[in-house]
């Protein structure tokens, strides 16, 4: 006779048996949906014009005028992660268009005025307009795997900012025409991207 708990176990263990594929799957899918969040966070910084020229900006004014070039970079980072929270979680942050369009407009000139800036100056300059572009990312991307996509996010972001500060480094560091006229271009892109929201 077979004994109660050697019954209940077979019973059990079938169970475990059964259901396996279906935990595989669940897995994969979990895994594909993590996955396709991340390259949502990674290419969402480059997929808008506005985005991505705001990104190299802070990289290339950085390289020109903002000591240590880091400062600007990090404080961008740190504030864009927390308005993609407030976006996640359905803040309505407002003018978040505006601010976009104004980050372009302000940083062009400070590149074309050529000004050097401290740290914390140029930090909190980097940081007020990085919230309204992780707000406008986060509101965009708040069906995803939120964690994922703000890893992807930021990684992307920092890359954006390494490139423009190389590319400061290389090109601007002694071409104070070329500083003024991608400062003048940027600027005058943000006051058209300004005019079209208001």
């Amino acid at each position: 006779m077979t004994h109660p708990f050697a019954a209940i176990l077979k019973t059990g263990a079938a169970a475990l048996i059964l259901s396996a594929p279906t935990w595989a799957q669940a897995h994969a899918a979990h895994d594909m949906a993590s996955f396709s969040s991340l390259l949502d966070g990674l290419m969402h910084p480059i997929s808008g014009l506005d985005h991505l020229a705001a990104m190299l900006a802070v990289g290339l004014w950085s390289a020109i005028a903002v000591r240590p070039a880091w400062a600007a970079p990090f404080a961008f980072v740190l504030m864009l992660g927390i308005g993609a929270l407030l976006g996640f979680a359905g803040v309505q942050v407002p003018a978040v268009e505006p601010m976009i369009a104004a980050s372009l407009l302000v940083i062009g000139l400070l590149m074309a005025s050529r000004q050097a800036f401290g740290w914390g100056a140029a930090a909190s300059i980097a940081g007020v307009f990085a919230l309204f572009h992780g707000a406008a990312h986060g509101a965009e991307l708040s069906g995803t795997h939120t964690m994922t996509a703000l890893l992807g996010m930021v990684l992307s972001t920092g890359l954006l900012h390494g490139v423009g500060v190389l590319i400061g480094r290389q090109l601007f560091s002694h071409q104070a025409w070329l500083q003024r006229s991608t400062g003048a271009t940027l600027a005058m892109f943000g006051s058209a991207l300004l005019f079209g929201v208001i």
